[in-house]
């Protein structure tokens, strides 16, 4: 009773199995390490973590301590405690009531209870063990003899009589229990091995999963920032909208009322006219001379054609001119919401274009850098630049002087039509001799490599080799970098621009920008600021 007691403390109340590793919280309890860590696991997602026997509570996730003495009390428990008996094994020769067996003789092929074991033969042949229920499998099944050698060359069980037997003369033959524990201690090996293959890979899940988690809260801040962006969009679309349709109707009342304003005064002169007419026409029709020489109205007639020349309002009245609508202000308005969607367009995906100068230091001794270092062509004439450890002593390679430790650039290239050609990207540990010195010969380097005088192209990147697809006719390409992503990208600038390949993994030292040049030459261009990621 004691012993099961002593058994069921050693189980953990999460799995209901034998302690593996046992850890403690701080209120006591012990656990295996990985239930436990199972259990905060699930408990991050709410930020409220207690222990699953007592469920005290936690104001952080709880440090797990080692529990030694519980580990090193469970370990000699497993090695002292006894094998349990496999059920309903009885005594052989108990015929009148089943009596539980305590030992089975290999020889006999018996199961003994402890009363006949008191009386079997203690002769070395008959060989006692734990009781089983199938004796045959621990028998030679040729010689019907116990099993108790090994044979290494055959990796077999054998009895005497078969290491005596043609089959198995002249081999290497070892006790059972030595060769057991031969084995064991191989197995032993691979398990630390297997187990030191799990951390490891567990670390890289571990690494991986906070590569998602950041690529995770970096898509919602971009998602957040667009949101932004569009709705400041809107806000501003609207506000143009108002504003442009208050101007038209600022300017239709205008002009509204100018015209008002000259059609009154156009009818009070049309009055006049018709007033002025009638006069007329009566003294047309009198018959008195003297009445119509002496009216007073008519003694300053003139031509009505000279008293329009003369009048201030003239016979051609126009409404006064309304001011154009203001269309700079739309178009201001319309250049900035231009910018925004060039901002989304690159700022999403890119950041903005990256200077790149070269490092003469870097450079071949036949490679010639221009004044503005931003072209490398290859020369016959030796430069006489100093020796240094920095310089590529046997090929025509340039490195750039600005490094990327992290965030997002891109660059492009534009190549010489004839001559082998490798744009790409490089730590600064690169070997400077050798072929191994090459962009793409080596797991520092990643490049797009063109054959030489056709448009083959292919990527490089420790000597292994992608041919790529493509028939590629343009002599300009982007290389773009996302440090924190692990991700390396070579585009072609056609139209539209082309993805040609990604290399994906996780850099470990800063990288430059690096040119291979045999014939021809290489010249980084500027960059742009509209460019758009292809979906």
């Amino acid at each position: 009773m004691a012993s099961a007691a002593l058994r069921d403390e050693l189980d953990c109340s999460i799995c209901l199995i034998t302690y593996k590793d046992p850890v403690m919280l701080r209120c006591g309890h012990n656990f295996c390490r990985v239930c436990i860590d199972r259990v905060l696991d699930t408990q991050d997602q709410s930020g409220l973590y207690s222990c699953p026997e007592c469920r005290e509570e936690f104001q952080e996730r709880p440090t797990l301590m080692r529990n030694i003495a519980l580990r090193n009390i469970m370990e000699n428990f497993l090695v002292t405690r006894p094998t349990p008996t496999e059920p309903g094994i009885f005594c052989t020769y108990c015929v009148d009531s089943p009596v539980p067996a305590v030992k089975s003789c290999l020889l006999c092929e018996a199961s003994l209870c402890d009363k006949h074991l008191g009386f079997h033969s203690k002769t070395p042949e008959h060989v006692l063990s734990e009781p089983r229920t199938s004796l045959e499998n621990r028998k030679c099944s040729v010689h019907k003899k116990i099993l108790e050698y090994y044979c290494t060359e055959d990796a077999a069980c054998i009895c005497v009589s078969c290491g005596l037997a043609e089959e198995h003369r002249g081999h290497q033959v070892e006790m059972m229990d030595e060769a057991s524990e031969k084995k064991k201690k191989k197995l032993r090996n691979v398990l630390q091995k297997l187990i030191k293959k799990r951390e490891e890979t567990e670390e890289r899940v571990r690494s991986l999963e906070e590569r998602r988690r950041k690529a995770q809260e970096k898509s919602s801040e971009d998602a957040e920032r667009v949101t932004a962006l569009f709705i400041d969009m809107r806000r501003r679309l609207d506000d143009l909208e108002k504003r442009v349709l208050s101007a038209i109707s600022r300017q239709e009342k205008e002009e509204s009322l100018s015209l008002s304003a000259l059609i009154h005064q156009l009818e009070i002169k049309k009055d006049e006219l018709s007033r002025k007419m009638r006069h007329i026409e009566e003294l047309c029709n009198m018959a008195d001379p003297l009445t119509v020489l002496q009216d007073p109205d008519t003694g300053n007639l003139c031509d009505p054609e000279e008293g329009e020349r003369d009048d201030d309002t003239g016979g051609h009245d126009k409404a006064h001119d309304v001011d154009d609508l203001d269309v700079t202000v739309i178009s201001d308005t319309f250049h900035t919401l231009c910018d925004i969607i060039s901002g989304i367009r690159s700022g999403i995906y890119e950041e903005d274009p990256t200077d790149i100068l070269l490092d003469v230091n870097t450079a071949g001794n036949y490679l010639l850098i221009s004044d503005d270092l931003k072209t490398a062509t290859e020369t016959e004439e030796k430069q006489n630049r100093p020796e240094t450890a920095e310089k590529f002593q046997d090929y025509p390679q340039v490195m750039s002087r600005r490094r990327f430790t992290s965030g997002r650039h891109y660059w492009d290239v534009e190549i010489s039509r004839s001559g082998w050609r490798r744009v790409g990207m490089c730590y600064p540990s690169i070997d400077r001799r050798g072929d191994q010195s090459v962009v793409g010969n080596n797991n520092k380097s990643w490049g797009l490599l063109r054959n030489w005088n056709n448009y083959q192209y292919y990527v490089i990147h420790d000597s292994k080799q992608i041919w790529l697809p493509h028939n590629i006719s343009i002599d300009r390409f982007r290389i773009c970098l996302d440090y924190e992503a692990g991700q390396l990208s070579f585009y072609e600038l056609c139209d539209p621009i082309r993805h040609l390949h990604t290399f994906t993994t996780t850099f470990t030292e800063p990288l430059h920008a690096a040119l291979w040049v045999e014939g021809g030459s290489i010249t980084i261009l500027g960059g742009d600021r509209n460019w758009k990621k292809p979906s």
